[in-house]
């Protein structure tokens, strides 16, 4: 099985990264991206073909990573969709924060690329392996 993936990442870098992490897997996630969570919500709102996952990055302009989760956890279709935050920051509030809104999990992306690609790796094989996939 294979996750639909939307990415809410601005640092095109990142984007690049995360494509290339994902390139070297066995499965073959279909990634849709967004710059942002204004773009993200665009894509979201017709509801038709939503994604399995939605990895966010909070340090994002326009609408901040946080703000983006409070919209999509306050939708009655959009909240079920498992939330799992991509950043850098370790700042101790802000996971506090993500948490009580809602999300499925953090992960502070590593500076050295074996490790990021083993977090990336990690985190993907869980979801493509639970029971909510597909639904």
């Amino acid at each position: 099985m294979s996750l639909q993936i939307l990415l809410i990442e601005d640092d095109m870098i990142e984007v690049m990264k995360f494509n290339r992490v994902i390139s070297g897997l066995d499965f073959r996630h279909k990634i849709v991206e967004a710059r942002n969570g204004e773009e993200a919500l665009e894509l979201l709102e017709k509801k038709d073909k939503l994604p399995d996952i939605i990895l966010l990055d909070l340090n994002m302009p326009k609408m901040n990573g946080i703000e983006f989760l409070r919209i999509l956890k306050n939708d009655e279709v959009l909240k079920f969709i498992p939330t799992i935050i991509l950043t850098t920051s370790n700042n101790r509030a802000d996971i506090l924060e993500c948490f009580k809104i809602g999300i499925a999990g953090y992960v502070i992306k590593p500076l050295k690329y074996e490790d990021y690609v083993s977090k990336i790796t990690s985190v993907l094989e869980y979801w493509n392996n639970n029971e909510l996939s597909g639904i």
